[in-house]
C-alpha cells in the first residue's frame, strides 16, 4: 500500500510540473547512471523539468514504484502522464519522439 502522503506528494508533483523526474540523487549531482542518463536526455533537448531524489525520503522511493506499477527509477513523467524508465527515455529521444513529446505538452 502506498503511503498516503508520499502519494499525495506524487500526485502533487506531476500535477505541478509539466516534466518531473524521479530519480537517484539531483540533476546536478546523479547518484546511478541512468538517472544520469535521463538527465543528459533532458538537459540536451533543454527540457526544463523538476525533480525528486528518491534517496532522501525511502517513503516517496516505494511509493513512486507503487504509483507508476514500473519498479525501477529513474521515472520520467510529462504532462502528468508515466513516460517510463532510463530504457524507454533513451528509445524515445533516439526515435525522436520525446522531443516530439516535450514539444506538445510544453505547448499545451
Amino acid at each position: 500500500m502506498t503511503d498516503p502522503s508520499a502519494e499525495a506528494r506524487i500526485q502533487r508533483d506531476i500535477a505541478d510540473n509539466t516534466v518531473m523526474l524521479y530519480m537517484k540523487g539531483t540533476p546536478s549531482f546523479p547518484q546511478c547512471g541512468f538517472s544520469a542518463r535521463v538527465v543528459q536526455i533532458l538537459n540536451h533537448l533543454g527540457a526544463p523539468f523538476a525533480s525528486a531524489n528518491v534517496l532522501e525520503d525511502p517513503a516517496l522511493r516505494d511509493g513512486i514504484k507503487q504509483f507508476s506499477q514500473w519498479p525501477t527509477i529513474p521515472q520520467l513523467y510529462v504532462g502528468g502522464e508515466f513516460v517510463g524508465g532510463c530504457d524507454i527515455v533513451t528509445e524515445m529521444f533516439q526515435s525522436g519522439e520525446l522531443e516530439t513529446l516535450l514539444r506538445e505538452k510544453a505547448a499545451a
